[in-house]
């Protein structure tokens, strides 16, 4: 049943009038929520003390309010005092205490790309200098707590790799060293995760578009290869296994005993190895059949 145009224009009426006022409503709920972050910020941080401070010239001054503000956690007031005058004291002593406290304070607000830039600078101009240690393992920290989820792009876990074993190779007595290498170990496990996965996509994949059981294997002990002492050894180990067994009974006749052969070898590679694994029974089924068809 079609409409009156009467009715239709009104429709279209009320409908423009509330989109538009929702429109104006969550403007005005932003706007009120900032307005009053400003009204605290002014509450915590003193708007006219903050606000001459800014405009004040006096950079030593700022320095000295920088680092008070730091010292309390107020890490955005810190930062931007440091901003402001890092360029009046670059080529100065001074420049190194600014260089350093202006990478913490973004480190403070879990900005650690901008953080981990500032001690990268840091470093290229103080290489000796009196953070030098600490600024370097914070650039591998950054790294590390930047590092995504194992399923997305790994760039910056090996960054992160690279720039931890750094600190450890120029720093080998500092005492972050220990917590670098945990840190190197769990980005490392991170990136044999990775692989984990995609051996277990291509396992999946089973004879989709080629044989991916043979994929799986390869990438399986290129892991092994690059990662021995991943946490996830036994996993990978297992996967190979089960691949070469599944590769086998999907195999033609002629390489079919050949492949099964190689499963019983590689079952007693694994159970060599992991005993009492949690894939035990597993493993032993596939033993079982295996061996019935190597006679």
């Amino acid at each position: 049943m079609n409409l009156p145009k009467q009715k239709i224009v009104l429709l279209n009426y009320f409908s423009n009038f509330f989109r538009t006022f929702a429109a104006n409503f969550v403007y005005m709920k932003k706007s009120i929520i900032y307005l009053a972050l400003c009204a605290m910020s002014c509450g915590f941080w003193g708007c006219g003390e903050y606000t001459k401070l800014l405009k004040s010239t006096d950079s030593e001054l700022k320095f000295n309010k920088a680092i008070e503000y730091f010292n309390k956690r107020k890490f955005i007031q810190s930062q931007t005092l440091l901003n402001d005058i890092k360029s009046y004291y670059k080529g100065t002593e001074r420049s190194q205490e600014v260089l350093y406290y202006l990478a913490q304070s973004y480190y403070c607000q879990k900005d650690y790309l901008t953080a981990s830039q500032y001690f990268e600078t840091y470093m290229r101009t103080y290489p000796r200098g009196t953070y030098a240690a600490e600024a370097k393992f914070l650039i591998g920290k950054c790294y590390f707590l930047d590092s995504p989820d194992a399923r997305l792009d790994q760039s910056t876990t090996n960054q992160g790799i690279n720039a931890i074993q750094d600190y450890i190779d120029m720093f080998p007595e500092d005492e972050h060293v220990p917590e670098a290498v945990k840190m190197l170990d769990e980005l490392n496990d991170k990136l044999a995760y990775k692989q984990l996965l995609n051996a277990k996509l291509y396992y999946n994949l089973g004879n989709y578009l080629g044989n991916n059981y043979l994929s799986a294997i390869i990438e399986a002990q290129n892991t092994l290869k690059n990662f021995p002492s991943t946490k996830y050894r036994e996993e990978l180990s297992f996967i190979i296994l089960q691949a070469k067994y599944t590769q086998a009974t999907n195999s033609i006749e002629e390489k079919r005993k050949e492949r099964y052969q190689d499963t019983v070898d590689e079952y007693y590679s694994f159970i060599n190895e992991f005993p009492e694994g949690k894939n035990r029974s597993v493993a032993d089924k596939i033993f079982q059949e295996a061996s019935k068809n190597t006679k």
